[in-house]
C-alpha cells in the first residue's frame, strides 16, 4: 500500500519531528517545513496527499500561506490552531481549509483527522457516490466533480462531499450532526461552527457560478435543506 505523503509545516521545530515520526510509525511518509516560505516552496515541488498547516508561522501565517495555496491547489489542509482561538479556525475554514485541531494535539488524533481528511479525498468517505442532478446543480462521481448551470465549482474535498450530501438528501433537511459525522468523520462539538463555515464557503461558490442565489437554505435549530426546482 502506498503510504500517504504529507507537508507538516510547523516552526516548533521539536514538536515538528516528533509528529513526523510519530506519522511514519502509523504510515505516513512526511516533510517539514518550519516557515511560511519553506512550505509554499515544498508545497509547490511535491504532490502532497495532504498539509498539515500551523497558523502560526514566522514571517507569513499560515492563513496567508493558505489563501496562496487555494490559488493553485485543491490539496486537503487540515490546520493547527491556538487552543482557544475560534477567530483563526473560523478564517481558517473561510480560506478554504477542510478541518481544524487545536494546539497542543493528541499525535493520535492527528493521525485519525488526517486519514478522514484522505478518505474524503479519495471519494472513500463510505457512503456509495453516483452522478447527481438537482436542478442546476450536476455532481460526477468518477470525477469527483461539480457545476452549477454548467460553470465548474472549484471545491475542497469537504465542500464536494457536504454537497454531495445534501444533493442526495435534496428536499430533507440534514442536521448538523449528521453533516458533521458524515462529511468531516467526526461528531459535532458543542460551539463548533466548522459546518457552518463549509457551508458559508459552498453557497457562495453555487451564487457566484450561477445567478447569485443558491439553493442550500438554513433551517433554524435543524440544519440545512438544499431546496428542489419546482415542478
Amino acid at each position: 500500500m502506498i503510504r500517504p505523503n504529507i507537508l507538516l509545516a510547523d516552526d516548533d521545530h521539536e514538536l515538528a519531528a516528533l509528529l513526523r515520526d510519530f506519522l511514519a510509525r502509523e504510515g505516513f511518509d512526511a516533510r517539514i517545513a518550519h516557515d511560511a516560505d519553506s512550505a509554499i516552496a515544498e508545497a509547490r515541488a511535491h504532490d502532497f496527499d495532504a498539509i498539515v498547516l500551523d497558523v502560526m508561522l514566522p514571517g507569513r501565517s499560515g492563513l496567508d500561506v493558505l489563501r496562496e495555496l487555494r490559488r493553485e491547489s485543491a490539496t486537503p489542509v487540515l490546520m493547527l490552531t491556538a487552543l482557544g482561538e475560534d477567530i483563526d479556525r473560523i478564517l481558517g475554514l473561510e480560506l478554504g481549509a477542510d478541518d481544524y485541531l487545536p494546539k497542543p494535539c493528541n499525535p493520535r488524533e492527528l493521525a485519525a483527522r488526517l486519514r478522514a481528511v484522505l478518505r474524503r479525498s479519495r471519494g472513500e468517505s463510505g457512503d456509495a457516490l453516483t452522478d447527481l442532478r438537482v436542478g442546476e446543480l450536476s455532481l460526477k462521481a468518477s470525477s469527483r466533480s461539480a457545476s452549477a448551470g454548467g460553470v465548474a465549482l472549484t471545491l475542497t474535498s469537504t465542500e464536494f462531499d457536504l454537497l454531495a450530501l445534501l444533493m442526495r438528501e435534496a428536499g430533507r433537511v440534514v442536521s448538523k450532526e449528521r453533516i458533521s459525522q458524515s462529511v468531516l468523520g467526526r461528531p459535532l462539538g458543542p460551539y463548533d461552527r466548522s459546518i457552518d463555515v463549509h457551508v458559508s464557503n459552498l453557497r457562495r461558490k453555487i451564487a457566484d457560478a450561477g445567478d447569485g442565489s443558491s439553493p442550500i437554505t438554513t433551517i433554524h435549530r435543524s440544519g440545512y435543506l438544499l431546496r428542489q426546482p419546482e415542478p
